[in-house]
């Protein structure tokens, strides 16, 4: 019985021995065979297989989130809209804005008394009022009434900017510095934030002139300012400025250019103050009445140092008393005393006494 128990653990052991190996045998068989014999790129090409079945799709499902050609780029409607492509109901502002931003103000010539009708030469044109006192209000809706120009009240800066969410087209707003709600600063700070308002000028209706008020002003964003109480001939000179319109009134542009005195500058040069005026221009007359004789015998003798310091002399006073022309010529010459080949300040020597000559004939008129 020994023997046959012996033998029965020994086939036993046999079967094992036999299932264990076929097992290993089976598994081995069943394993993928590496591609090559070396251990490194046995295993690190698998990791950067399996990286790539995890990233490589993500990438490509992007465009069918949102394809490229869906995504708004500039040049389409909104990128257009951003950048201020005129819509169709904006056609024809924009038509006639569409320089404005390489032509923001023209230079503004000589022209005689300003009068209401004067005006009328802006007839279309839109501006939007933003001041907060009714007075005001009525002075200015009074200056141009039967211009032809279009005001638009509003009693603070909310309501200005009120305004401007619906109706964007006007030439320029007049604001108040200081109002109720929203004050002019910061209602001219949103309103230059905003490009849909770029080709609106923004002008300043202020009584404060210290340098300090002027810098805030110009730092929130106003072009220009006009000051308290508001002057007819400031208000038509701001309008000229920024307004396209060609004006036909020849007597208003040449009025005064045929004149040697501009009696308005030199006005304003003395605080208004006529008798102080007419005190410089008398002292002018005593002082420089003989200029032309003195300059003439100068530059006969080649004395150009003197000559020189002669026509600087000239040309600021003549700026001070509103003498424009003679201060021009005196300027010209200035520069022509270098030329001492060609002598040519002698031909604009006889300009500057054919002009003084005028000059002192209409300080007599306007002194007597």
């Amino acid at each position: 019985m020994s023997n046959e128990f012996l033998l029965e653990i020994i086939i036993t052991v046999a079967i094992l021995v036999a299932i264990i190996v076929g097992y290993f045998i089976f598994k081995r068989s069943s394993s993928p065979q590496p591609q090559s014999s070396t251990p490194e790129k046995n295993d690190i090409p698998e990791v950067a297989t399996q990286e790539k079945v995890n990233v490589v799709p993500q990438i490509n499902e992007e465009p069918e989130i949102e394809p490229l050609s869906e995504i708004p780029m500039y040049g389409t409607e909104e990128g257009e809209f951003v950048v201020l492509t005129p819509t169709p109901e904006d056609k024809e502002l924009t038509d006639r804005r569409k320089s404005d931003k390489t032509i923001q103000k023209r230079p503004v010539p000589k022209h005689g008394q300003i009068t209401k009708q004067n005006f009328s030469e802006f007839a279309g044109e839109r501006i939007l009022v933003a001041e907060d006192n009714i007075i005001n209000q009525k002075v200015l809706l009074g200056l141009l009434a039967g211009s032809g120009i279009e005001l638009v009240m509003a009693d603070d800066g909310q309501e200005a900017l009120d305004i401007l969410e619906n109706d964007i087209n006007f030439l320029m707003i007049l604001m108040d510095a200081h109002m109720p709600r929203v004050d002019g600063f910061e209602a001219t700070r949103i309103i230059r934030a905003n490009p849909q308002y770029d080709h609106i000028v923004v002008v300043a209706l202020s009584g404060d002139i210290a340098s300090d008020d002027i810098q805030k002003m110009k730092n929130a964003g106003m072009s220009e300012q006009l000051a308290k109480p508001l002057r007819m001939e400031s208000l038509y000179e701001m309008i000229y400025a920024y307004t396209g319109k060609e004006t036909h009134n020849d007597e208003l542009i040449d009025a005064k250019m045929a004149k040697s005195l501009d009696t308005d500058v030199g006005l304003q040069t003395c605080g208004e103050d006529e008798g102080f005026y007419r005190e410089i221009l008398t002292e002018f007359m005593s002082d420089y009445g003989n200029s032309s004789d003195i300059l003439g015998e100068l530059l006969r003798s080649h004395n150009l140092y003197d000559a020189d310091a002669h026509l600087l002399d000239i040309m600021g006073v003549s700026a001070n008393i509103g003498a424009h022309k003679l201060g021009e010529i005196a300027s010209n010459m200035k520069l022509a005393l270098s030329d001492t080949h060609e002598l040519s300040y002698f031909s604009l020597f006889d300009q500057y006494k054919a002009q003084q000559a005028r000059l002192m004939q209409e300080i007599k008129e306007y002194i007597g």
